[in-house]
């Protein structure tokens, strides 16, 4: 994928779901418990994003959202056969779990296909283990994979090609979700390993 399309497809969601610095600085944040992690805002509120989906986990065993989401998640949506972006974010994302694992904290990464024609529930197991052990793969029916990012609005688009060897644009866009709570903010691809460590500790703590 081209550092272009990648931008592309990260400005097309950027522009449908977050808001912009303006509007997040004349927002009240009395009601909110989180406000004081938070590097941004989106656009209708945190409630805009998520909500329930059906998967299939690494195992072929059928999952839900409360299956996945029992402890704090770093949520990512690629796909396997990703030459760049992919590797390099789930490594991020793993890499920051590492870091708040030996800082106490509890909390785990998943990551999403949407390439759910070859990203079998055997493809998906073998590459979540190349970052974490505890690394959470998920794919699906189409229907299932379009269901969840339709949730998240995540943007994919297969492109046209060979059909064994094809891209996927898509969004580059990492979330933090919470058990019981849902979606409750994200991450943009030049955080680092250590900023996303902070703030999620920092959700964490204000989550008690």
């Amino acid at each position: 994928m081209s550092v272009k399309t990648i931008a592309i497809s990260a400005g097309v969601v950027l522009v449908a779901v977050i808001g912009a610095g303006a509007w997040y600085a004349t927002q009240s944040t009395g009601d909110d418990a989180f406000a004081q992690c938070r590097a941004a805002a989106v656009s209708g509120g945190t409630a805009a994003i998520g909500g329930p989906f059906e998967l299939v986990n690494e195992d072929g065993v059928t999952v839900t959202d409360q299956d996945v989401f029992t402890k704090p998640t770093i949520l990512y949506f690629g796909y396997t056969f990703c030459p760049d972006v992919c590797p390099l974010d789930n490594m991020r994302n793993a890499d920051a779990l590492r870091l708040l694992e030996e800082r106490g904290y509890d909390a785990q990464t998943a990551f999403i296909s949407i390439d759910p024609e070859r990203d079998t529930p055997e493809v998906m197991k073998e590459f979540t283990s190349l970052f974490h052990e505890d690394m959470i793969g998920l794919t699906g029916t189409p229907e299932q994979v379009k269901a969840a990012s339709t949730a998240y609005k995540t943007y994919y688009k297969k492109q046209d090609g060979d059909p064994e060897y094809y891209l996927v644009d898509h969004s580059t866009f990492t979330y933090l979700v919470f058990p019981e709570i849902g979606f409750v903010d994200f991450f943009k691809r030049d955080d680092t390993p250590e900023q996303m460590a902070d703030r999620v500790a920092c959700f964490i703590d204000a989550a008690g």
